[in-house]
Parts: structure tokens; C-alpha cells; sequence
């Protein structure tokens, strides 16, 4: 299995390079930022409280959720539930940034993560852990990064494509505090690999950093790709 690993905070463009390049390589992709939402909307359903982690870790450890290919679309699955929509709002977002710092709730998660990978032989992963706990052996690894105030006005773009409106100031202050909590957390914090590739696109276009990532990928993986 060869494994390309995409770590960075919250807004840099991950899920839309780790998409494209898993497209352009004919690897999956392993969307496990999805996988925490879509467990943040499970326990939002449940009534579980963000902060009964014993409860979180229980339900992490019997979830079920698996992606599908819908046209040219990943689809998110819990259960036979398409939640692909649902668990883009900002509540869920913040949701699951809130019961990711759980340790049993990330060894959890993790151990699903890999299971989901070990079934392909070429794999994409975005995450905040992916190059330093879930996937510590992959091919290439990559930390792509942006400015808080560069990252805030991506988030509210992609909310106003999907009709939701929120005020630029208060999705900063989101993200600041998603940061703080993604570096601070005692399980699995947001670092970057020794041996990881950074990529800081502060007006890039999305194009502008998929060609240059692919190319970095080519280079690294050499024949495999």
C-alpha cells in the first residue's frame, strides 16, 4: 500500500488537494476529517455531551462509517446514511474539533482509519495527524498551511456557495481557536513530521497548489505512479 499523507489546520485546502491528487493518481481518498464529523453528527443526534468522553470513545469504538463514489463525488456514509451535507455545517465542524482531543476517541478513530486504507493499494489521507500517528510510514507526506486570516475567508466562500452566512469575523475567531485546540491537544497534536514537505499557499489558487503537490508526488513516488 503506498500512502500520500496531507496534514495542516483547519481551512488550508486539504480535502480539495487530497480529492484531486487521489483523481489524478488513481488512488482512494481518506477523508478522516469527514470521519470526525460525521462522528460529531452521531453524537449530536445521540444527545452525547462534548465532554462525556467516555461515552464519545464507546460510540467512536461502534460506528460505522465508509465512503462511496457517487459520479465524479465522494460520498460520506454513517451507517446507509448519506451525511455528506450534513456534516459540513460550522456547528458539527466545531463539534468534531471539540471531541477529537480524546485519546480514545482518536485510537478509535485511527484504528477504522487504517482498517479503510489497508483495502487499497494506493491511498490519499488528509488529516491532522496523518503524517505523524495514523500513517507515520508513508511515501510523501505533506504539511499544506495558510494564514488564519487567508483561511477565513476560504471558509466563508465555501459556506456562502452552500447558502449559509457567516460573518468573516467570527469564522477567524473559529479557526484561532481550532488551532489552539488542534496544537494543544495532549493526544495526537497538530505538528509537523520531521520529513514532511511544506506547503504554505497563501494566494494560490487551488490549481496552483494541486500542480505543484502532483508534481512533488510524481518526483517522490517515482515509477509507482
Amino acid at each position: 500500500m503506498t500512502v500520500i499523507a496531507i496534514d495542516g489546520p483547519a481551512g488550508s485546502g486539504k480535502s480539495t488537494l487530497a480529492k484531486n491528487l487521489a483523481r489524478a493518481l488513481g488512488y482512494v481518498f481518506l477523508d478522516t476529517g469527514a470521519m470526525y464529523r460525521a462522528l460529531a453528527l452521531a453524537a449530536h443526534r445521540a444527545g452525547i455531551a462534548p465532554d462525556d468522553e467516555t461515552r464519545l470513545t464507546e460510540l467512536a469504538q461502534q460506528i460505522e462509517i465508509r465512503f462511496t463514489i457517487d459520479g465524479d463525488e465522494q460520498r460520506v456514509l454513517l451507517g446507509e446514511e448519506d451525511v455528506s451535507e450534513a456534516i459540513r455545517t460550522p456547528e458539527i465542524s466545531d463539534l468534531a474539533s471539540r471531541i477529537s482531543v480524546y485519546s480514545g476517541v482518536r485510537r478509535a478513530m485511527v484504528a477504522l482509519q487504517r482498517a479503510l486504507a489497508a483495502q487499497s493499494e494506493g491511498v490519499v489521507a488528509e488529516g491532522r495527524d496523518t503524517t505523524t500517528v495514523v500513517f507515520p510510514e508513508a511515501a510523501v507526506k505533506i504539511y499544506l498551511d495558510a494564514s488564519p486570516q487567508e483561511r477565513a475567508r476560504r471558509r466563508q466562500h465555501q459556506l456562502q456557495q452552500q447558502g449559509i452566512e457567516v460573518p468573516y469575523e467570527q469564522l477567524l475567531q473559529q479557526i484561532l481557536e481550532r488551532d489552539a485546540r488542534d496544537a494543544s491537544r495532549a493526544d495526537s497534536p497538530l505538528r509537523i513530521a520531521p520529513d514532511a514537505v511544506v506547503v504554505q499557499n497563501d494566494g494560490w489558487t487551488k490549481e496552483q497548489t494541486f500542480e505543484y503537490v502532483l508534481k512533488l508526488c510524481r518526483e517522490r513516488l517515482g515509477e509507482k505512479v
